[in-house]
C-alpha cells in the first residue's frame, strides 16, 4: 500500500540540455506524494513544460536521477517505459485530439491501446463523458467543439485510465475564465479520488482557487519552493490507492 509520505517520483539534482544549448532545467530536486495537488509556475520560457516532459516521460534528463513509482527510470531499458507512461494521464494546452475521431472515440483511445473490448469500452467512456458534461456531444467530432469542449474531451481521455498521475500543462490557457475555474474543478474531483495532479500554469489567479495546493515555482530552469512543497510531505489526509510495479 502506499502511505501518504511515500513519494510516487522524485528528481535528484537533474539537469536537461538540448543539443549543445546551455540548460533549460539545472539542479532541479523535488518530490511528488501520492494524493497531492501541486501547481507548477514560472514565466513563458521558465522551463515549465520541459519539466513536465520529464513527468510523463517524453523527455530524458541530460543528468540527475529520477524514481517513480519506486523504480530508478534512469536505470530503466526504453522498452518499459509504456508501463510507466500508462500509469500517467497527460492533458495539453493544444488539446491533441484526432480530428477525425469523435469525442467518444477519441476518449475511448487509451482503452482500445490496451487491449478492452467495445463491449467492455461503452460503459466507462459515457461515464467519463457524463463526468465532464459532455454526453450531449459525444458524436461529435474536435472540429464541432468549443475550445472548453476540447479541452474536457482531453481531460477525459487522459483520466479514463484512472491514471495514478495526472500532468496538466497550461490547460486553461485556452478557454475563458470561466471555464478555466471548470476545468479546475474537475482536477480537484480526480485528486479527491488520490490521483497527484500537477498543473502548470501561468495564471496566477488559479492558485488561490485551490487552497490545499502545493506550489513549485520555475525561473530561468531553477525550481524554489515558496510553500516547502519540495521538502516535505503534505499535512492532510491521503486517500491511499495500491501502487503496483
Amino acid at each position: 500500500m502506499s502511505e501518504a509520505g511515500d513519494s510516487i517520483v522524485q528528481f535528484d539534482n537533474v539537469g536537461l540540455r538540448y543539443g549543445t544549448d546551455r540548460e533549460v532545467l539545472s539542479d532541479i530536486s523535488f518530490t511528488l506524494y501520492p494524493g497531492s495537488f501541486y501547481f507548477l509556475t514560472g514565466a513563458s520560457g521558465a522551463g515549465k513544460t520541459s519539466m513536465l516532459k520529464l513527468l510523463y516521460l517524453a523527455q530524458r534528463p541530460t543528468r540527475g536521477a529520477i524514481s517513480m513509482f519506486g523504480h530508478d527510470l534512469i536505470t530503466q531499458p526504453r522498452k518499459s517505459l509504456p508501463n510507466f507512461r500508462r500509469r500517467i494521464g497527460t492533458v495539453f494546452q493544444d488539446f491533441r485530439l484526432i480530428t477525425h475521431l469523435s469525442a467518444f472515440d477519441n476518449v475511448a483511445l487509451p482503452l482500445r491501446i490496451s487491449g478492452m473490448g467495445e463491449t467492455e469500452i461503452q460503459k466507462p467512456v459515457a461515464d467519463m463523458l457524463e463526468w465532464v458534461g459532455l454526453s450531449h456531444r459525444s458524436h461529435a467530432r474536435p472540429a464541432t467543439l468549443s475550445g472548453g469542449e476540447q479541452q474536457r474531451v482531453a481531460i477525459a481521455r487522459a483520466v479514463i485510465a484512472r491514471p495514478e498521475i495526472l500532468v496538466a500543462d497550461e490547460p486553461t490557457g485556452n478557454v475563458d475564465p470561466e471555464m478555466a475555474v471548470k476545468l479546475l474543478r474537475l482536477f480537484e474531483a480526480l485528486n479527491r479520488l488520490g490521483t497527484t495532479v500537477v498543473v502548470a500554469t501561468h495564471d496566477v489567479h488559479l492558485l488561490r482557487k485551490v487552497p490545499d495546493s502545493l506550489i513549485m515555482r520555475l525561473d530561468k530552469g531553477k525550481l524554489s519552493d515558496p510553500t516547502g512543497a519540495l521538502r516535505y510531505p503534505p499535512k492532510r489526509d491521503i486517500p491511499r490507492r495500491e501502487v503496483q510495479p
